[in-house]
């Protein structure tokens, strides 16, 4: 039997952000679910919504956006990963990240927290093993605070970027379940 995928959206709960940049991964994880016709429903056991489908005519995946804030969505992960039996290289976190242009996308496996809450308290309750889709918001105008830019939405000039941004995070987890991480990563980070 194939290995259950856990596919994570980060981002903070409510209205008052959900159109803001530190809430890319879960905008993609929206649009992945969108593409799979999957319904998130709150999770009897973790904080947080999931949904369960296949994607690509693969293996079952489990889609879910933690409800609690994004420096406390260690717990959520961690739980459902034991819920759903996966473990760390079948789990994909989507997450915001302002070292990268906009627009720009890079996959990860492993290593730091790179600054980013959501991943410090992943990487705390769990370890930093899992796989990453960083989608790239770029870095915040002069001395703005980064805490401040990244809790903004998007400029009305960034919009289209912002909107393939959200589809080539939702692609790229296609392509890490259909090809692997490996050629998933190779075939994203080719020169262009």
């Amino acid at each position: 039997m194939a290995q259950t995928w856990l596919v994570v959206g980060l981002g903070n709960p409510g209205p008052d952000y959900a159109r803001t940049r530190h809430n890319i991964g879960q905008m993609a994880l929206a649009e992945l679910e969108r593409r799979a016709g999957a319904t998130p429903k709150r999770h009897g056991r973790a904080a947080a919504l999931v949904a369960e489908s296949r994607i690509v005519g693969g293996p079952k995946v489990v889609t879910a956006f933690p409800t609690t804030y994004m420096n406390r969505s260690g717990g959520p992960v961690a739980q459902l990963m034991d819920w759903y039996g996966v473990d760390a290289e079948h789990v994909i976190v989507l997450h915001d990240d302002l070292d990268l242009p906009l627009g720009e996308i890079r996959l990860k496996q492993g290593g730091g927290h790179g600054g980013h809450n959501g991943m410090r308290d992943i990487i705390a309750a769990r370890g930093g093993d899992v796989l990453r889709v960083r989608l790239g918001i770029g870095r915040p105008p002069g001395r703005q605070d980064p805490a401040d830019f990244v809790l903004k939405p998007f400029a009305k000039s960034e919009q289209p970027e912002a909107e393939l941004l959200v589809q080539l995070g939702a692609d790229a987890v296609e392509r890490i379940i259909a090809d692997g991480f490996l050629a998933a990563q190779q075939r994203i980070h080719a020169p262009s």
